[in-house]
């Protein structure tokens, strides 16, 4: 009779789960670090970041010398929050970019350079650059 893994076996699993996740993580925030001895916003062409998760995503444009945001959007924004819902993960995150572009250009900026954040340049965060590029945001 075989019914599943033991007690102890699960935990193993789980213990094994939680480490793969941490290393992950880890290897991200490696990736964030070298990417951010480079990259740098200012108020003329501040910094683009993108942060996915399971759940949506989120970008914001931030000026590092004051070490304010200027604009954000993401896929809970209240005011697009039901148009967004319908939407695939992908199309949600460019129209996350497109949102963010057209506020940026309601306050006056045209330029920004984009941070991954540690995230593959793939599939949601190259669809959040791909929007902002199309609505008018030059990266």
């Amino acid at each position: 009779m075989d019914d599943g893994p033991s007690p102890v076996e699960a935990q193993q699993d789980k213990v094994a789960t939680m480490l793969t996740k941490k290393k992950r993580d880890s290897k991200r925030f490696r990736r964030k670090r070298r990417i951010r001895k480079k990259v740098f916003g200012t108020p003329d062409r501040p910094r683009l970041t993108v942060y996915r998760s399971n759940q949506g995503i989120y970008a914001q444009l931030i000026d590092d010398l004051a070490g304010h945001t200027l604009a954000s959007a993401g896929s809970n924004d209240r005011e697009n929050r039901e148009d967004l819902a319908d939407l695939e993960k992908l199309e949600q995150s460019k129209a996350v970019g497109k949102l963010l572009a057209e506020r940026a250009l309601e306050k006056g900026i045209n330029s920004a350079v984009f941070d991954r954040n540690g995230f593959i340049y793939h599939g949601r965060v190259a669809a959040v650059a791909e929007g902002a590029r199309e609505a008018g945001l030059q990266l």
